[in-house]
């Protein structure tokens, strides 16, 4: 990696953004040894900004600070990626309900022109593609409820999930994107019909069906 310039904010800060970004991406792989010594050098800070930084990390449940053993990137077990869908479910759910609600604002339009070039993805079995559309179908929904609270939750959850690593992982299992794009259509349907509590509880379906369809592409403990 290459050392990283000065920025304009503070230092702790850029390591923050910078390690957090990695992290989620999977650029730093799950278990990996974060190094303070490496990452002050290679950001061009002392290791002071480095090690509070892995601190907020932590908080954040990116990473796990072993007393005089090292800081690692955070490797969820079964039971953590459980009770993080579990929370993931919720909030979806709830996100497209508040969005029903509200009507045919400009996230529903954008929702339509994402399952449409999603469709185009699974039917060509791009799964890449694909993924990335699944991605901003589910951040449009948590935009679109018009909810700063739950939004900053979801955003924090996502980040301990790693979800854009997790999400390629599920769409490996056979048959899971075309049965994953079906079920986004069902809740767009709902969600222009202001069924919300309709919309609601077919969410909540689609990330227990999500959920299912990782735990069986992953080996954990």
């Amino acid at each position: 990696m290459q050392r990283l310039a000065a920025g304009t904010g503070s230092r702790q800060e850029r390591v923050i953004a910078e390690m957090r970004r990695r992290i989620i991406t999977g650029e730093a792989a799950s278990g990996a040894l974060l190094s303070e010594i490496v990452l002050a050098e290679e950001f061009g800070v002392s290791r002071t900004p480095v090690r509070e930084a892995l601190k907020q990390l932590q908080t954040e449940g990116l990473v796990e600070i072993r007393p005089r053993v090292g800081t690692f990137v955070a490797a969820p077990s079964r039971r953590d990626i459980t009770e993080l869908f579990e929370m993931k479910e919720l909030l979806e759910g709830a996100a497209a309900r508040l969005l029903a609600q509200r009507g045919r604002v400009r996230e529903v339009e954008l929702l339509e022109e994402n399952v449409r070039q999603a469709d185009l993805a699974v039917a060509a079995d791009d799964r890449a593609k694909y993924a990335g559309y699944v991605e901003e179908f589910h951040g449009l929904l948590i935009t679109g409820a018009d909810n700063t609270k739950l939004e900053a939750h979801y955003r924090m959850l996502m980040n301990q999930l790693a979800y854009s690593r997790l999400v390629v992982t599920s769409l490996q299992q056979p048959g899971r994107a075309l049965q994953s794009e079906r079920e986004h259509h069902v809740v767009l349907d709902l969600i222009r019909s202001k069924d919300g509590d309709s919309a609601e509880q077919v969410m909540r379906e689609h990330v227990r069906a999500s959920r299912r369809a990782l735990l069986a592409g992953l080996e954990l403990p």
